[in-house]
């Protein structure tokens, strides 16, 4: 029965799927004419792509083993169709832009102007911002549960009963924004699966984490109660990005329902519990749910730089601190009440 319910969860979800098309820009004769000339000649204008000098699998083309692609290029997938493709897009945005037209998509991606390998430049730097910020509030995070407040006598453990909780959100959340900042850095397969699993399974954590904590689940047999559907589908749609098709909308619509489902939670359980510090937590809820919309309502990059992505990750930045905030606050309520009983 369990498995019936979760078929149909899936099928559910299945509907709100709409049909995939080519971006308009990769569909551009001109655009794609440029990429096959370059293709042959490595030339795009007066640039010269000097990858172009070895084949696409980034063996040399003559297959002698001095001319070999250095391995740092190769790992950084710097190769003839990826540089084709980044400068016939440049090229071609300025014509259009020159005929007074709006920047279209590439591929599924927004003509992004590179700095040195950085492919999201803003974006890449923002991430590595958020990620430093969740080290520095899970740290101060695990400096106050284990040396600034009062320890159970006997066992030497916390009395805040979800710190183990919050240390492995903590990892979680480091490596989403870790893989954030090398997707947005070198966009190419590999980092883009690694981008989206690592934000699936930090997303699908944290709705496990805001039941088990707003509905006081504290028995080990009751959590894995809780987490086991849920894990179930996050696993799934995993393994479906991954080894079945990597469909950027179906997963934005997982991201958005698992997101908007935790915000509700966080909000009515702060209400309804009258919670010491439910206005910093309310402020991280509808703070949240405002920066959301910058996911949904997706705009091309000013001056080639800047997208409603980019300014997302911006938003998160001060949602984090004091979303870190809060949980310190949680748990020296919840130990103080602890220790008050204790007594």
């Amino acid at each position: 029965m369990t498995g019936q319910w979760f078929l149909l969860l899936l099928l559910l979800f299945g509907f709100l799927v709409g049909g995939l098309h080519a971006s308009a820009g990769d569909a551009d004769p001109i655009y794609r004419t440029c990429v096959e000339q370059c293709e042959k000649t490595g030339n795009v204008g007066d640039i010269s792509i000097p990858h172009c000098l070895f084949s696409s699998n980034d063996e040399a083309v003559n297959n002698t083993w001095y001319m070999q692609e250095p391995l740092y290029l190769q790992w950084k997938q710097l190769n003839c169709r990826s540089d084709c493709s980044y400068h016939c897009m440049i090229q071609r945005e300025s014509e259009r832009e020159g005929l007074g037209l709006s920047p279209v998509k590439y591929h599924g991606k927004w003509p992004f102007k590179r700095i040195y390998v950085f492919q999201e430049p803003a974006s890449a730097a923002l991430s590595a911002l958020n990620l430093m910020t969740h080290f520095i509030g899970w740290l101060s995070f695990f400096v106050l549960v284990n040396y600034k407040l009062p320890l159970r006598p006997h066992s030497k453990r916390t009395y805040y009963e979800y710190t183990g909780l919050w240390h492995i959100y903590g990892l979680l959340s480091m490596n989403a924004w870790l893989w954030s900042t090398i997707f947005h850095t070198r966009d190419f397969e590999m980092t883009e699966k690694l981008d989206y699993s690592s934000a699936v399974a930090l997303l699908g954590y944290s709705l496990i984490l805001s039941l088990l904590r707003t509905f006081e689940v504290k028995d080990e047999a009751t959590r894995v109660m809780f987490a086991a559907p849920i894990l179930a589908f996050v696993t799934t749609h995993i393994l479906f990005l991954n080894f079945y098709e990597l469909d950027y909308g179906w997963n934005m619509k997982v991201c958005i329902v698992m997101g908007m489902i935790q915000l509700l939670v966080w909000a009515i359980w702060a209400g309804i519990k009258r919670h010491p510090h439910r206005f910093k937590l309310w402020t991280v809820v509808f703070g949240g749910a405002i920066a959301m919309l910058l996911e949904i309502y997706d705009f091309s990059p000013y001056s080639g730089y800047v997208d409603a992505h980019a300014m997302w990750h911006a938003t998160t930045i001060p949602l984090t601190y004091l979303w870190w905030n809060f949980i310190k606050s949680d748990a020296e309520y919840r130990t103080a009440m602890l220790v008050k009983k204790a007594k």
